[in-house]
């Protein structure tokens, strides 16, 4: 068994004070014994105020809070799936990336979120994600201490394909860091990413934004662990802050012995319309 920690966020619009949680958080699971801390998709900046957001919006080089969490990772000697900061690409266009640092705080992954949030709901939200972002290609695994981790970014989780072509590529943990709307969260949250693992017959982390946030969004909250036999080993309800979970890799060697869908699963060719 390997102990995780989980940090649900109510992040705002100033970096540096986003920042500051994320170090009380690594050093606080590292000193609990954590092997890794999972934190929740836009841990450095939620502001859907552009103008006041542009300052902040900058390289991967120059994003003050990546350099903090991983100088606060080999501080405490803590691996950090930094669940997506907002950063600029080369071409200008921003992209919501997530980061795999370990306990000497190098980069060992980069994801780019591949499915952009672009929806209209019935409380009158609208969110085009892609008028600002442009769209990661490229799925990614990343050998951890608790295993063989497969990355994915909050709206990714409509998108079973991706998590299929993970466990294919022998991901035994998923992670979904996320700042789901309230609406979508209430609706779906839970019975997605208990499908997600179920499917894929792995453990399953999602570290969540929760709360009203000072740009005037609300996101859902429910940060959730999830076994390879779908079972919520952790629900950290609506309150930010930390929790801390087991993973067992053997679970997931039982798991797919019972049930060997992965082994099942067939290429789709092209549909008949009868």
């Amino acid at each position: 068994m390997t102990e995780i920690a989980v940090l649900q966020m109510t992040a705002g619009i100033d970096p540096a004070a986003n920042a500051d949680g994320l170090e009380r958080a690594i050093a606080d699971a590292a000193a609990h014994g954590a092997a890794m801390l999972f934190t929740p998709e836009m841990s450095g900046l939620i502001d859907r105020d552009r103008a006041r957001a542009a300052a902040h919006l900058v390289r991967e080089e120059e994003d003050v809070v990546l350099a903090r969490v991983r100088a606060a990772a080999e501080r405490h000697g803590l691996w950090v799936h930094l669940g997506s900061l907002a950063v600029r690409r080369e071409d200008g266009r921003l992209a919501n990336r997530g980061y795999v640092i370990d306990n000497g705080g190098r980069i060992v992954a980069r994801y780019d979120k591949m499915h952009l949030f672009d929806v209209d709901l019935p409380s009158g939200e609208s969110w085009r994600e892609s008028a600002s972002y442009a769209p990661g290609e490229q799925a990614v695994v990343v050998d951890t201490p608790v295993g063989r981790l497969g990355l994915a970014i909050c709206y990714d989780l409509r998108f079973p394909a991706l998590f299929a072509a993970l466990a294919e590529a022998g991901a035994t943990l998923l992670s979904v860091p996320a700042a789901f709307t309230q609406p979508t969260g209430a609706a779906h949250w839970h019975v997605l990413l208990r499908a997600r693992a179920i499917e894929a017959g792995v453990h399953l982390v999602a570290a969540a934004q929760t709360g009203e946030h000072q740009d005037g969004r609300a996101t859902y909250g429910h940060s959730l662990v999830v076994s390879p036999w779908g079972e919520v080993v952790l629900d950290m309800g609506e309150a930010a802050g930390l929790a801390f979970a087991a993973i067992d890799p053997a679970q997931v060697t039982a798991v797919r012995e019972r049930l060997p869908a992965i082994r099942h699963r067939r290429a789709i060719g092209p549909v008949v319309v009868a």
